[in-house]
């Protein structure tokens, strides 16, 4: 059983060091956490089915002992049987009493064999029961921890994605300068301003430019606008 108690100690050394500070160390290693917990997990379910294997050969062992234990108290049981016949037979002298004698004593010598091999048995089928205790409660926790660990790289990828996205955004938050941003719209506006300026002043040039006849054009036509509204006032009487 020294095998079994040497797997058993490996594999429970290598589930408890899953969350020591060691463990912290190696993942700041890794560039990829996601990358890392899914190997660790595929650690664990190789685990899982070597533990599987193993408490499978013990409860063989274990079916198997139980079929031995049978037929070793069956057989001490059919030996002392045979003894007793073979000293009734002497009492009846279908033998004689040295025969019987010599032959009810090898047949409880096998007896006490038997009985002694079924004394064996027992000690180790409590062995493997013990084993088989121990296996499938190693079992049970490689389970748990596979469960955890699968629930904690759906978090994990969760909160990746939600950090990526934050990082990115915050990013581009950073890259953002309002001061450069109100110093483009204050040259916007002035240049704006600018443009406005340079318009006015192209249109008192334009005014300037105007020639003696534009003049007179311009005052004939205010005239003719008045003689127009003067005849309205008078034809309304007013």
């Amino acid at each position: 059983m020294k095998f079994l108690k040497k797997y058993i100690m490996g594999i429970l050394s290598r589930l408890f060091k899953i969350g020591q500070a060691e463990a912290n160390a190696i993942a700041d290693k890794f560039e990829d956490p996601i990358k890392l917990t899914e190997q660790g997990i595929r650690d664990m379910k190789v685990d899982l089915d070597n533990s599987l294997k193993a408490l499978a050969e013990v409860k063989a062992m274990q079916i198997r002992s139980k079929q031995e234990i049978k037929q070793s108290e069956e057989a001490s049981s059919n030996y002392e049987q045979k003894a007793m016949s073979i000293l009734k037979k002497a009492q009846t002298s279908d033998i004689t009493s040295q025969d019987a004698d010599r032959l009810a004593s090898e047949a409880l010598r096998k007896k006490d064999e038997n009985t002694a091999a079924t004394k064996r048995k027992k000690a180790e089928l409590k062995t493997f029961e013990t084993s088989s205790e121990k296996l499938d409660l190693n079992v049970k926790k490689i389970r748990s921890n596979i469960n955890q660990w699968e629930n904690e790289l759906k978090t994990l990828k969760a909160r990746i994605k939600v950090s990526e996205t934050s990082l990115k955004l915050n990013k581009q938050l950073s890259e953002t300068d309002s001061s450069g941003t109100i110093s483009m719209l204050e040259k916007m506006k002035e240049k704006v301003d600018a443009d406005e300026a340079l318009s006015e002043a192209y249109e008192d040039i334009s005014n300037e430019n105007q020639s003696i006849d534009d003049e007179i054009n311009n005052v004939l036509k205010e005239d003719t606008s008045s003689e127009s509204l003067d005849e309205l006032k008078k034809k309304m009487g007013i």
